[in-house]
């Protein structure tokens, strides 16, 4: 395999990544135990039995297996296979890898790509629901995906039969962005019968998995897939969810991460279809929505902006004196005091990552403020006075 073929498929550090990605019982949680410990993948791969055996749930074995990744044939023929599949391979390092999944407690080690990834993308909203879903459960997911890639969200599903195919397919119905999490390696699509879907879904958005290429759909795959689901997302929303349906898995997990979980009421006379989505309800797990407006509501400042409420910028000029609330007030003079990545942002702000996320696509919307490559942010030259009112 040449060099230039494996660039256009992983980044020399995402290589670096793959390599522990595909030892076994490496796991994101123990993956962010050896780059801590080390101070980079590049380190962790130079590091003895010795050292490695003294990174917390490293023993023996699986010091042994990290010194055993060191062979390239494993990797050369993994980047290899992407390639024949039109996936790339990104990891934490890069650009093009989702900022939502850092503020996880266990972002893929890797993620595989068909597609791209965009910072638009930070406006993610999940719909999520039973694979056996009634033609009400159709009709819903259609509408909430349509509306709510209209409003600029992207729809993020899991390419399930039932509401999320149909979610994915209302997104671009409007001609908006829509990401696909798969339990699966993306060398195929389960279900089968939507690989068309897919296609058309890597097309404008993006096909995304964190297994490797040939690994076949499992069981115990998609609880896993959930949570990326979750992660990738500002809120969750669940159409139509059985008591022991999955959808309620990323329900529980949003609430984890500090999502907002939505829920649209279904008939009391079908049980089998709505008793966990109208438990989430009873139980406030999850807010009720029935339109578009109750989900802006529930976002706040982002909501708003979308919304066209929210003081955006005038036709031909920026904002100029705008209300802010302490919350945008925090993250502007963050950013204005020399803070330009998330992390920085984040801690000069002392705010959650969850809430500096999408308060900076606000301030963005509202032409406050301007990414630059590499999730960056800076101020941009306009007198506005942050916390005027």
């Amino acid at each position: 395999m040449t060099t230039g073929l494996a660039n256009r498929v992983v980044s020399d550090t995402a290589r670096e990544y793959l390599r522990l990605h595909l030892t076994t019982d490496i796991g994101p949680v123990r993956l962010r135990n050896l780059v801590q410990h080390f101070g980079s993948v590049d380190a962790v791969r130079s590091a003895s039995m010795a050292q490695l055996q003294r990174v917390t749930g490293v023993g023996p074995k699986i010091a042994e297996a990290i010194l055993r990744a060191r062979d390239d044939a494993p990797v050369d023929q993994e980047v290899a296979r992407a390639a024949e599949c039109g996936v790339r391979i990104l990891c934490a390092e890069d650009d093009e890898y989702p900022r939502g999944l850092l503020h996880i407690p266990d972002p893929p080690v890797c993620l595989y790509l068909r597609g791209r990834i965009t910072p638009a993308d930070a406006l993610g909203i999940a719909i999520v629901g039973t694979r056996r879903c009634s033609h009400y459960g159709q009709e819903q997911a259609v509408r909430f995906g349509e509306i709510l890639a209209g409003a600029g969200f992207t729809v993020v599903s899991g390419l399930a039969r039932g509401v999320d195919s149909h979610a994915h397919r209302g997104a671009l119905h409007a001609n908006g962005r829509t990401i696909a999490v798969l339990g699966n390696g993306l060398s195929s699509i389960y279900p089968p019968e939507h690989a068309s879907l897919a296609d058309e879904i890597a097309a404008s958005g993006a096909v995304v998995t964190e297994l490797p290429v040939d690994v076949g759909p499992d069981a115990g795959h998609f609880p896993r897939r959930n949570r990326i689901i979750a992660g990738l997302s500002l809120g969750v929303i669940v159409i139509e969810a059985g008591q022991r349906s999955g959808a309620l898995i990323t329900a529980r997990v949003a609430n984890e991460y500090n999502r907002e979980v939505f829920a649209v009421p279904g008939r009391v006379d079908r049980p089998d279809l709505t008793a966990g989505v109208n438990g989430l309800i009873r139980d406030g797990a999850a807010k009720l929505i029935t339109c578009l407006e109750d989900v802006l509501d529930e976002l706040g400042d982002v909501g708003r902006a979308l919304a066209g409420t929210g003081n955006e910028p005038a036709a031909g000029g920026p904002v100029v004196s705008p209300n802010l609330s302490p919350q945008q007030t925090a993250v502007l003079q963050a950013v204005s005091d020399g803070a330009e990545d998330i992390e920085r942002i984040t801690e000069t702000a002392e705010m959650d990552a969850a809430q500096v996320l999408p308060t900076l696509t606000m301030l963005e919307l509202r032409g406050l403020i301007r990414r630059l490559p590499g999730d960056r942010f800076v101020c941009r030259n306009v007198a506005a006075k942050a916390g005027s009112t």
